[in-house]
């Protein structure tokens, strides 16, 4: 029988190990898989490498993963908003390794890692610093960069609900990176609100399929910074 309802964050976190990748969704404040987060804080692991759409916001979630001096680089689009100190103090001292990558290169990339793309080429980034000594062709008379897969050891993803299969559906824009990072990781944990009877999800309705799901854990609701999900 295949049951990948895990009873707590500890449990589906357990075994992370140091120098790990890990894919972690959510964009600003939408889909961020908090509870996931302070899990693997309280885990332990090290020398971790984060991808993510930004690097964080106040002193909470990822920030929080942040100041505790154990991610080694961050891959993402946005790491300058206005509440992200904690990431700015810590790049300006020389304590955490940036790759910036645009918000498109990056969504493909995790994708490609998925549909086992061995590499893709692709206008955006053509003739800036971010094309510095990558390999660029013409097709079609236009130039294009050689781009490759990003793959995750871990993703922390957030959706809505979920059932024992680990079959996932979202709630709306908080749906963002999660499916991508699901397929692009070797291991995929996810929190949901509501753990649903099997076979009561509607199959046309399931985003990310089971089977790139290793382990489902239910989390409450709160309130987030951007109002969110609101308590009657």
């Amino acid at each position: 029988m295949i049951d990948k309802i895990v009873e707590s964050v500890a449990q589906a976190l357990a075994g992370t190990r140091d120098g790990s990748i890990v894919l972690i969704g959510g964009f600003g404040t939408a889909g961020i898989p908090n509870e996931l987060i302070q899990g693997l804080i309280e885990q332990g692991a090290r020398e971790l490498t984060v991808v993510n759409n930004n690097a964080g916001n106040g002193d909470t979630g990822l920030a929080a993963l942040l100041k505790t001096g154990r991610v080694r680089k961050i891959v993402c689009s946005f790491p300058r908003q206005a509440d992200s100190f904690v990431f700015d103090e810590l790049y300006r001292s020389g304590r955490i390794e940036l790759e910036l990558v645009p918000q498109g290169n990056l969504a493909e990339r995790l994708r490609a890692a998925g549909a086992g793309i061995g590499a893709f080429f692709t206008p955006t980034g053509v003739g800036t610093e971010l094309a510095k000594g990558k390999e660029t062709r013409v097709i079609d008379g236009r130039p294009y960069v050689l781009e490759y897969p990003i793959r995750g050891d871990l993703a922390l993803i957030k959706a809505e609900r979920g059932d024992r299969w680990g079959n996932l559906v979202y709630r709306q824009a908080a749906r963002n990176f999660g499916p991508v990072m699901a397929t692009a990781a070797a291991r995929t944990v996810a929190s949901v609100h509501e753990i649903a009877e099997l076979g009561t999800l509607d199959p046309e309705a399931i985003v990310t399929p089971g089977i790139h799901v290793s382990a489902v854990v239910r989390v409450p609701r709160t309130v987030t910074q951007a109002g969110g999900f609101k308590a009657a």
